[in-house]
């Protein structure tokens, strides 16, 4: 095997005199190193509301709208809020037929009867207060109050005041944003590492924050071919809006690697070469390596151990002199 010399001195004369120019070419080698770390991925991804923290309100009886409270798109209501007064003639009904058996069972007690009346009208979906205040006030009022089931934003709003509304209308959308997903969109070629990632960081406009793996979704987009995966995240001060544009930073699990700095590999030809010692001093052979490149170190997949010492700097010229003695 032909071995590629590094001259250590090179004397350069100058002008015919005596005088020479010394300068010193010294070679610099690094060690081949095991480390411990976990690879990050970057993906990119879009917030959306959690599926369990909507509400939808839609009265299981008709009527009309008396008064709206919630007046305003977005408008943020407290759970237990008043959302609007409705006049029902079916929830009248109900409520002047509990009275009545009020009254009735007072001079002949009949605990069932009273239950059932009752019933009715918790099924309808009058609070436990206006039923209440009927057997306190012993009387009924003609309308009837729609309260807030959740604490949230007002997503949808599909009335106005004096509204006449059906039986099962959707009236109002609520939507929590304490806790939203991020849908993740993910390349199918990395499916199987999916199984593999341990933390996600979600990089936003409005700051970062951690999320938890929810499930990847058993199908693919039909607009993209793109695999979706679902994090959970707690979304602090209700700063990610649903449709915001966010960064996925994944860790996976820890795994040992064998690095080289960049600097000490040479890419070329469709390979990757680094320069090993060879058998005398001042000796250095090129050595086809399996590499991987990432960030300021290679990864090396095979052609070295742990240890081993290859050269880190000069690769140009060694790089020329090994082209010129055959050495590739």
């Amino acid at each position: 095997m032909r071995v590629l010399y590094i001259l250590l001195f090179l004397h350069v004369s100058i002008f015919a005199k005596d005088a020479t120019v010394e300068q010193l070419f010294s070679v610099q080698t690094v060690k081949v190193k095991k480390i411990e770390t976990a690879q990050s991925k970057k993906y990119y991804g879009y917030i959306k509301e959690n599926d369990a923290l909507v509400y939808d309100v839609s009265p299981r009886f008709g009527g009309y709208i008396e008064v709206l409270k919630a007046d305003k798109l977005y408008m943020y209501v407290t759970k237990g809020s008043l959302l609007a007064t409705v006049y029902s003639p079916e929830v009248l009904r109900a409520k002047e037929e509990y009275l009545n058996t009020l009254n009735y069972t007072k001079r002949i007690p009949n605990k069932a009867m009273l239950e059932s009346a009752k019933e009715k009208l918790l099924l309808l979906g009058v609070s436990k207060e206006e039923i209440d205040a009927i057997q306190t006030d012993e009387k009924v009022s003609r309308y009837t109050n729609i309260y807030a089931p959740i604490s949230g934003y007002l997503f949808e709003k599909n009335v106005v005041n004096g509204s006449g509304f059906a039986m099962k209308q959707k009236l109002f959308s609520l939507v929590s944003l304490e806790d939203v997903w991020v849908e993740v969109a993910i390349y199918p070629q990395d499916i199987n590492l999916v199984s593999s990632f341990t933390g996600f960081k979600i990089i936003s406009p409005v700051g970062d924050f951690q999320a938890t793996k929810e499930m990847l979704y058993p199908k693919l987009s039909k607009k993209d071919a793109l695999l979706t995966l679902r994090l959970d995240v707690k979304n602090r001060d209700d700063l990610l809006l649903p449709d915001m544009y966010v960064s996925v930073m994944t860790d996976m699990q820890k795994k040992s690697y064998l690095t080289l700095p960049s600097t000490a590999v040479i890419f070329k030809n469709a390979k990757h070469y680094v320069f090993i010692k060879g058998e005398y001093e001042g000796e250095y052979e090129p050595k086809v390596i399996e590499a991987k490149e990432m960030d300021a170190h290679t990864y090396i997949i095979k052609g070295l151990n742990e240890g081993d010492e290859v050269v880190d700097n000069a690769l140009f010229m060694m790089d020329s002199d090994a082209q010129i003695n055959g050495l590739y």
